[in-house]
C-alpha cells in the first residue's frame, strides 16, 4: 500500500541551501517553517551555498524551481520572527 501524498500544507514552499556537501552528494537545507534536513544535491538546479528553490507539488511528484530572492525571504522572515519574539513574562 502506497502512503497518500503529501499535502502543500505539509511541506513548506522555500529552500534554502545552508550547506553544500559535494563529497557526500547532500544539501543541507532550511525551510520556510525553519525545519533543516538534507536532500540529494543532483534534486536542485544549479544548486549552491545560499541558493533559495521555490517547492511545487503535483501528481505524487516534488519540482524544485531557483529563485533568487529566496534566500532574502527567508532571512526578512527569521528577522521578524526574532523581533516578534519576547523572553519577559507576559502580564505584571
Amino acid at each position: 500500500m502506497t502512503p497518500p501524498s503529501p499535502s502543500p500544507d505539509t511541506w513548506a514552499d522555500l529552500l534554502v541551501v545552508d550547506v553544500l556537501d559535494e563529497d557526500a552528494g547532500l544539501a543541507e537545507v532550511e525551510d520556510s517553517r525553519g525545519r533543516t534536513y538534507a536532500v540529494p544535491a543532483e534534486w536542485l538546479p544549479g544548486v549552491s551555498d545560499g541558493a533559495a528553490y521555490r517547492v511545487s507539488g503535483e501528481a505524487g511528484q516534488l519540482t524544485f524551481t531557483p529563485d533568487p530572492t529566496g534566500a532574502r525571504e527567508l532571512r526578512e522572515r527569521s528577522k521578524q520572527t526574532l523581533l516578534d519574539f519576547s523572553d519577559e513574562p507576559g502580564g505584571d
